[in-house]
């Protein structure tokens, strides 16, 4: 079993990296972000104040959430909908990032994500990966880029989807939820002391993977050395 942690903030590209990681190398790719994201999407269909925590925490009851792979596409299930699609709106992520800050959403989730690591070789992204879910990791990367490289990549993204974009009111997001990620009090977004930092504001989709895969090449030859 080999676990590896992609840590860092919004629009770093860690979910893209790391769906791409996973299949090249045959590991379980968990996107950490999606669960969060669908617990903020349960959430804003309640018209629940997502800041107030009691709030939050009593709706967790009412939450089913289940992880399936179709293609080797992970796809997750809120009450036995695929909201796969749902929770990648702006309205949503912000939503993921209330919710987050809440500890007992964290616990709520936590479990989950490290029974997953237990039982197969997981490539794992987040926020608190590297930190909290799973301190023990073989490889931890923080992935980051400047705030206007991520906020002009998810622009260019949401254009090309068709949809209606802003770029000023995308990096005000970006930056927003920069701060209430590394602000709140329960695991806020940090580079882990023994995380390797990757930043790609210069680097194309293909680079940052080459680079990735160097980080994790290096560390299996070093567990074969080993052996």
């Amino acid at each position: 079993m080999i676990s590896i942690a992609i840590d860092g903030p919004s629009g770093a590209g860690k979910s893209t990296l790391a769906r791409r990681l996973a299949a090249h190398y045959g590991y379980l790719y968990v996107d950490t972000g999606a669960m969060y994201r669908a617990v903020g999407l349960y959430g804003l269909r309640q018209g629940t104040d997502l800041a107030d925590g009691a709030a939050v925490a009593a709706l967790l009851p009412g939450v089913q959430l289940r992880l399936g792979y179709r293609d080797g596409v992970q796809h997750i299930y809120l009450n036995g909908e695929d909201v796969s699609e749902a929770i990648r709106a702006e309205q949503v992520g912000m939503a993921a990032s209330a919710v987050s800050a809440h500890p007992a959403v964290r616990a709520f989730l936590l479990d989950t994500q490290r029974a997953l690591a237990k039982t197969n070789s997981v490539l794992m992204d987040g926020r608190d990966i590297g930190t909290v879910v799973l301190p023990d990791a073989d490889v931890k990367i923080f992935l980051t880029a400047a705030p206007e490289v991520r906020a002009r990549r998810r622009y260019d993204q949401l254009r090309e989807k068709g949809l209606p974009a802003d770029y000023e009111t995308v990096l005000a997001d970006v930056k927003q939820r920069d701060y209430n990620d590394t602000h709140r009090a329960a695991a806020p977004l940090c580079q882990a002391p023994d995380a390797l930092l990757v930043d790609t504001s210069k680097l194309d989709f293909e680079q940052s993977f080459q680079v990735l895969c160097r980080i994790i090449d290096r560390h299996r030859k070093d567990r074969e050395e080993e052996r």
